[in-house]
């Protein structure tokens, strides 16, 4: 039986970050790039890779819920989840010759609500 269009989890995570891309978008904010990744194993990735108006590089973290048990989306961002994204925006960093000023985001989804966008969510000191 075939499954039903949006129904894989990876067709639901891109269904979240096309609504987060689309917030952040209003917001003035240009994207950079999408799923990121690092070479190897045990690396990290990067939902959205963003830039602010003033140069500013914001890698976004995109987590949705269906349901808010067990703290809902905000709380499956853990120390180690943190290591691994901050992991990979060093790994991007370190491409560019003059990296410009960076945060760290996330945007959260649950339900129908309207997305929740925390600036400044966590820092490299993770």
């Amino acid at each position: 039986m075939a499954e039903a269009p949006g129904s894989t989890t990876r067709a639901q995570g891109m269904l979240a970050e096309d609504r987060a891309l689309a917030h952040l978008r209003k917001a003035g904010l240009a994207l950079v790039t999408r799923n990121y990744r690092t070479p190897g194993r045990g690396g990290g990735e990067i939902d959205l890779i963003m830039r602010e108006r003033d140069g500013t590089l914001v890698f976004v973290e995109v987590r949705s819920r269906v349901r808010a048990d067990y703290g809902g989306a905000g709380a499956s961002i853990g120390r180690a989840k943190q290591r691994r994204i901050i992991l990979a925006a060093r790994h991007y960093l370190a491409a560019l010759a003059s990296p410009p000023p960076c945060r760290f985001d996330v945007v959260l989804l649950e339900t129908d609500a309207p997305p929740r966008w925390l600036q400044a969510a966590f820092d490299a000191d993770a």
